[in-house]
């Protein structure tokens, strides 16, 4: 059965399932983050806390960090960029034995996200002697090997490559005192879901289990069921899923005129940092040849970039030195850049719980930005799921100087008015976001109604 907490509720009084940390002589001039003190955290991930500049934690961190060091199993519902990664690293990483044997697992839908965790994991745990070894395709077996002989603390992989060194034999499950599955939502998604039973199936000895979704549906929580004991449910609200400071909007455009639409927005919106999301691998590469022959410096990050080449661009994308990224949803889990300032659903989401996961990427740790979505008529019942989702109105962006062009022949629309041309600088010049994020809006019982179309709800 599993529990729910409230925001305002005191967490379990349970016997701690956890181990003091050893002394650590404290610089005097070192301010400890007092508030995160208050959660049960001790001098060595305070210190590593106040290297990274921690303040305050987050609405999630406050919950669920009690729960786990109190020894709870947790089934925590956090969008990307509420420090979840932190949430569950720091009270873990705190237990670990450094003396001891591999103890905890955490399973990622993919590499980038499994290694933003080792790189979030070896800052946490600066002051604490662990050993934290990422496990995920892409890279060479044989170096992968030789760090799991070297008996890690601490291992972050990918379902796959993890049956792979399971089977191998090259990683042992019987000393694990934590699991954790991040973003376990798109983990099953992405047909993960055999390899993941497998693994956790191989985990026998007494473990607290920890899930972070960005989404608790119905099959998360009879996994849930199923592996964890007694966990507490630790929600967000609808109002939650998206934060205020994203300024969201969608844009009506035919799909043939999507492209010159997107011009005129990069044009008038300047983006520092912008991420547009396609649905296919296919798109992602066009997108990024057609941005790069009007002088727009794009790159693209999909599923069949060899990791070392990821790597670069996102280094690149970090450094600013690239403006824009096209990405698949697949390829940008893990993404973690907390300068950027405009998401565009070039695509909307094939699922519209997606739609959380691709704005999360911007307005991160008190930043703002904003998100804009490419819609079709057609698509108007799926906006209305969104709206539904989220619990908010998405506004509608009327973009000046856009004049919808006829269909080009052999497409069934009818002519919406004359084709116009629009100039591009020849050179992508970036510039600070200026606008701030609009006050928060109440929830409306009446959301979309925004397209001349019937309405409909999938079923």
């Amino acid at each position: 059965m599993i529990q729910s907490v409230n925001k305002h509720e005191t967490c379990p009084e349970d016997q701690p399932f956890r181990r003091t940390c050893p002394s650590l002589m404290m610089q005097r001039h070192v301010e400890l983050p007092k508030a995160f003190a208050e959660l049960g955290l001790e001098a060595p991930i305070l210190r590593a806390l106040a290297d990274m500049d921690f303040k305050e934690p987050s609405p999630i961190q406050k919950e669920v960090v009690p729960l786990v060091l109190s020894g709870r199993d947790v089934l925590g519902q956090a969008r990307t960029g509420t420090g979840k990664t932190a949430t569950f690293g720091m009270p873990t990483l705190q237990m670990i034995d450094p003396s001891g044997r591999l103890q905890m697992m955490v399973l990622t839908p993919t590499r980038e996200l499994a290694a933003q965790v080792v790189g979030e994991f070896r800052r946490i745990a600066k002051y604490r002697d662990l050993h934290c070894v990422p496990v995920y395709g892409g890279t060479g077996m044989k170096e992968q090997l030789h760090q799991l002989g070297r008996k890690p603390h601490v291992v972050v992989g990918t379902p796959g490559r993890v049956m792979d060194v399971l089977n191998r034999g090259a990683l042992k499950l019987d000393t694990l005192r934590f699991v954790v599955l991040d973003e376990v939502d798109r983990m099953l998604d992405i047909g993960f879901r055999d390899d993941i039973r497998k693994i956790l199936g191989r985990v026998t000895h007494p473990h607290q289990t920890i899930f972070v979704s960005a989404t608790l549906d119905e099959e998360v929580k009879r996994l849930a069921k199923q592996y964890m004991n007694d966990p507490v449910e630790v929600n967000v609200s609808k109002d939650d899923l998206t934060v205020d400071a994203v300024q969201q909007y969608y844009c009506t455009v035919e799909p043939w005129d999507k492209f010159q639409l997107l011009k005129l927005l990069l044009q008038k919106e300047q983006p520092k940092l912008a991420i547009i999301f396609t649905n296919t691998k296919h798109g992602a590469r066009k997108l990024t040849k057609r941005l790069f022959s009007i002088g727009i410096e794009a790159k693209e990050i999909h599923g069949d970039l060899v990791q070392q080449k990821r790597e670069r661009i996102m280094e690149r994308f970090r450094k600013h030195q690239i403006p824009v990224l096209v990405a698949t949803d697949l390829a940008a889990r893990g993404i973690d850049v907390h300068q950027i300032t405009h998401i565009i659903n070039y695509d909307l989401p094939q699922d519209i719980q997606v739609y959380v996961h691709r704005i999360g990427r911007t307005a991160r740790m008190g930043s703002t930005g904003k998100a804009i979505t490419l819609v079709t008529r057609e698509q108007g019942a799926e906006l209305t799921e969104i709206e539904m989702l989220i619990n908010r109105q998405i506004e509608k962006l009327e973009v000046e100087g856009f004049t919808p062009t006829p269909p080009p022949r052999g497409e069934s629309a009818e002519p919406t008015g004359g084709r116009r041309a629009y100039e591009i600088p020849a050179s992508f010049q970036t510039a600070t976001a200026a606008s701030a994020a609009p006050a928060a809006r109440a929830p409306v019982p009446n959301l979309g109604g925004k397209f001349p179309i019937s309405r409909r709800r999938r079923r």
